[in-house]
């Protein structure tokens, strides 16, 4: 939509002369108005000028035009029929002219002069205000039209108010318009001056060609002179010297004339052929600038785009961000009103309460002032004698602390072990191996001591030991109490006594270490350093042996320091802890280095290099529980400051040891009345417990009658199985006394057939007589092929030259049906078992299946249930949105319809404003 904006200063109703019936305006008045014309290239068609607001015909045709534009004003739809309706004006003129009204001046004709103007300022209504009856202006003279009545002059009065506001919002288009005609001056200046050189260009090119021309018909011309001298000089070649000399000179003014005008003629086109080039350069020049204006003015209207898309989507997410923050706003107000009623219900909840204690506290103190004959806390010493409070959590927390802390001491008394022991075994091989020469009676003195380090260091993990076994369940365990805390004091205070002791003589071997000759310059460095490191670490537990024996005070002297004191000692030990870690790690560090150094050396042994990793090892043991033991006391001080004892709580000293022991005591008496006050309670299941149990009993497959009957079957079975044991035990006697039988028969055979063998051989070897008998009978019986076919199996053997084995034979058949018979029988129990176990499966998936269907019926009745109170909801749930809704639509047509009301007020207001300031004016005029 095309907007165009011009200003306009009118002085119609100045210029306008009233008649004689229209005594509202005075002939004298002039009013200066600024109006604002906004004309809309797609509505430019629709809307124009009406001539109705023009001032009428001196000549009186005032009806017919009045008629003329009703008709109009009906055909074209305009906005009514009636004579004093607006029309929509016929323009004339050029196209580009009719989207635009200007301010038109006519001629005054009859009663005005020559030069008076008209003006066409009423149009503007057409195009600015809301339809409104025509105006119907006339010249004095006229006979026609009727009387300005008051609604005509509350309409002009409407008119110049809606201008006046017009003026107020016309700064931004006024400053526009003067950028555009300032940019189209700029613009018209250039292509004036582009035209002047273009035109001037022109005339010089018409200039040289015109010149041109005269010179190629002056040269036509001395051609053809030329042409016709020569057969006239061969004619008159006889003539006298004197014509010849003519002609000579004659022609050598030619050719000098020729030659200027040849020098010429290439001179402008010389001159030619630069304008030309120069023009075609200026036009490239001028092309390629007007396609870089195009594309600028492309991008910065893709930019323009871009710029307005994005605020647009700006807006409209800054709208999104206010509807938010006003729900967000309605939001915090309800709950700033939720949070004032919860006050003042806090407020009252704390004045009842503070009512309630107050005659709770009366009522106490009268009580104790009546009742209690003593005060039982007035005595210290007695208050010391007080049982406290059993804690089982603090205590089993004070174990798994004191066992953790077992754990970390035993690990490094290992590695403390391990470090000594090879520290030892160092000494004894370099520098100076002890299998090959002898060392140094300082080695030899500090070999000594290393050797009772166990005596030293086990004492450590027994007195830990010691203290982790005192502390149980049914003591209390804090500083007081934990007696054994002293003997693990004294047990550190013996083994840094100790560290003292070897101190000089680690660093003497240290310093005979780096005057040997096998020792360089690193190798020295190292051995320096690692001289600081003990001493740093004999310092460190020099701290630690102070701040233990300070932690052990309150178990035999109370007095020795506050308590208050005490949290600060938890402290230092954790720093003190810390620092041995880092000693740890700076020795660790240093000898892993030296270890490296002295690997490299020549005459490193491969006992060394090992004995070098054993202590690396220990070393790095001893940095790891070191570092276990900081973090675990760092993350426990807390709680150890917390029950440094069981004393009151505003008391700055500790309880005297003997009157905690008596504490303890009492404490085991109070728990052993207790035990003997306390009843055992008989033994039930629990309620959960019991419905778990219900339903195993229902539907498990061990149910009272399934387990009769399999009892009863497994009776049956054992009773047959013992008849058939019977059976087959006296079948196998009977078979036994057939056996005997038999080999006596055979005996007493082959004794007949023997009879003329001697009697000692026959005496000396009776059981080979048999044996021989046997093998012959047998060698008989197996001479023919024997075929043997069952239900078990089938064997057949045949006849061969070896003599059979009866009884091998005997022990294979044997064998072999006792394994099938075993076979079939663990198949037969396999099945009887399963068959009775799937049984039983049956007859518990047909419970499960019963009780199933029985949940199911349940849950389908609970399931109608929960669908009904669904509908019935979502019922509730529309009447409800539905009620809303209209309740919403009523306060919106509330709104609307108050909107209007206060927008017709305004309207009032302003126009009561208005014309009271008009009436001002025109008083002021008169």
């Amino acid at each position: 939509m095309h907007l165009e904006c011009f200003f306009f200063r009118s002085f119609a109703l100045g210029n306008h002369r009233p008649s004689p019936r229209s005594p509202t305006h005075s002939g004298g008045s002039r009013h200066s108005l600024l109006f604002l014309t906004l004309s809309f290239s797609i509505l430019s068609r629709h809307l124009g000028p009406c001539v109705k607001m023009a001032p009428s015909d001196p000549r009186g045709r005032a009806l017919a035009r009045q008629q003329a534009c009703a008709r109009t004003c009906s055909d074209a739809g305009g906005w009514g029929g009636d004579a004093q309706t607006l029309s929509r004006p016929r323009y004339r003129g050029s196209p580009a002219l009719r989207p635009r009204l200007a301010v038109a001046a006519t001629p005054g004709d009859g009663g005005g002069t020559a030069q008076g103007t008209r003006s066409l300022a009423p149009p503007l209504l057409c195009l600015l205000c809301p339809p409104l009856p025509c105006l119907h202006l006339q010249r004095p003279g006229d006979g026609a039209g009727p009387r300005l009545g008051p609604n005509c002059f509350i309409l002009k009065i409407n008119y110049c108010f809606f201008c006046f506001q017009l003026r107020a919002q016309n700064q931004v288009l006024k400053k526009g318009v003067v950028d555009e005609q300032a940019n189209s001056a700029a613009l018209k200046e250039q292509l004036k001056m582009k035209d002047q050189s273009l035109r001037k260009l022109q005339q010089e090119m018409d200039s040289l060609t015109f010149r041109n021309l005269q010179l190629a018909k002056r040269v036509e011309l001395l051609q053809d002179e030329l042409s016709l001298s020569e057969p006239r000089g061969k004619k008159n070649k006889k003539s006298g010297e004197s014509s010849s000399q003519l002609s000579q000179e004659q022609k050598s003014v030619f050719d000098e004339d020729l030659q200027k005008k040849i020098e010429e003629n290439e001179r402008l086109h010389i001159q030619f052929f630069e304008a030309d080039e120069q023009h075609k350069h200026v036009e490239a020049e001028l092309r390629s600038r007007l396609a870089t204006l195009e594309m600028e003015a492309a991008q910065h209207q893709a930019v323009v785009d871009g710029l307005t898309r994005k605020y647009m989507e700006t807006i409209e997410k800054l709208q999104n961000d206010k509807a938010k923050l006003e729900v967000k706003s309605q939001t915090l107000e309800k709950e700033a009103k939720e949070c004032r009623l919860r006050t003042e219900e806090c407020q009252l909840q704390l004045k009842n309460l503070h009512e309630d204690l107050s005659g709770r506290l009366e009522e106490s103190l009268s009580i104790i002032s009546e009742k209690v004959p003593f005060n039982d806390t007035k005595y210290s010493q007695y208050n010391a004698l007080n049982v406290p409070l059993h804690n089982r959590r603090h205590q089993l927390k004070m174990r798994d602390i004191a066992g953790q802390a077992l754990a970390f001491v035993q690990d490094l008394v290992t590695a403390l072990l391990n470090f000594h022991t090879y520290t030892e075994q160092r000494i004894q091989i370099f520098p100076i191996d002890s299998a090959i020469d002898t060392i140094s009676p300082l080695n030899q003195k500090f070999s000594q001591y290393l050797h009772e380090n166990a005596s030293y260091v086990r004492p450590l993990e027994e007195g830990m030991l010691h203290l982790f076994e005192s502390i149980t369940e049914d003591t209390v365990t804090v500083l007081e109490t934990t007696v054994k805390l002293k003997t693990f004091s004294e047990h550190l205070t013996s083994y840094v006594c100790f560290l003292r002791k070897i101190l000089p003589y680690q660093l003497k071997s240290l310093e005979e270490e780096c005057e040997s000759s096998l020792c360089t310059s690193a190798l020295r460095a190292r051995n320096l350093e690692l001289s600081q490191d003990m001493r740093k670490l004999t310092a460190v537990f020099e701290k630690l042996q102070t701040y233990i024996s300070l932690l052990a005070l309150p178990s035999t002297e109370p007095d020795g320091l506050l308590l208050t004191n005490y949290s600060s000692v938890l402290t230092n030990v954790g720093a003190a802890l810390h620092g041995f870690h880092d000693v740890m790690k700076d020795i660790s560090k240093h000898y892993n280095q030296k270890a490296t150094i002295e690997h490299e050396l020549p005459t490193a042994t491969q006992k060394l290099i090992t004995t070098n990793d054993c202590i690396l090892a220990s070393v790095v043991a001893l940095t790891n529980g070191a570092g276990k033991i900081a973090s675990f006391f760092s993350n426990n001080v807390d709680y150890f400051i917390a029950s440094l004892s069981y004393g009151p709580k505003a008391a700055s000293g500790f309880i005297s040891p003997l009157s905690a022991e008596c504490m303890l005591q009492y404490k085991k008496k109070a728990a052993a009345y207790m035990k003997a006050l306390r009843k055992p309670l008989l033994e039930s299941v629990p309620y959960e417990e019991a419905l778990a149990n219900r339903r195993v009993l229902l539907s498990s497959t061990e149910s009272r009658e399934g387990l009769a009957q399999q009892v009863q079957q497994s009776l049956e079975k054992i009773s047959k199985l013992e008849q058939e044991k019977e059976h087959w035990m006296l079948e196998a006697q009977l078979a036994k006394i057939k056996l005997e039988k038999e080999n006596q028969r055979i005996a007493d055979k082959l004794k007949s057939t023997s009879s003329g063998q001697g009697v000692g051989p026959a005496q000396e070897n009776p059981t080979g007589v048999n044996a021989g008998g046997q093998e012959e009978a047998s060698a008989t019986a197996v001479m023919e092929p024997v075929h043997s076919t069952s239900l078990i199996g089938i064997l057949t053997r045949t006849s061969d030259n070896e003599v059979p084995d009866v009884e091998s034979r005997e022990d294979l058949i044997k064998s072999h049906y006792m394994a099938r018979i075993v076979e079939l029988t663990s198949q037969l129990q396999l099945a009887d078992s399963k068959s009775v176990h799937f049984y039983a499966e049956c007859r518990a998936l047909s419970k499960r299946l019963a009780l199933a269907e029985k949940s199911k019926e349940a849950l389908t009745e609970e399931m109608k249930v929960a669908g009904q109170n669904i509908s019935r909801l979502q019922d509730e749930l529309t009447t409800t949105k539905r009620s809303y809704e209209d309740q919403l639509s009523m306060m919106s047509d509330h709104l609307c319809s108050m909107n209007e009301t206060l927008s017709k007020q305004r309207e009032e207001i302003d126009t009561l404003k208005m014309s009271s300031k008009v009436g001002r004016g025109r008083r002021r005029s008169l």
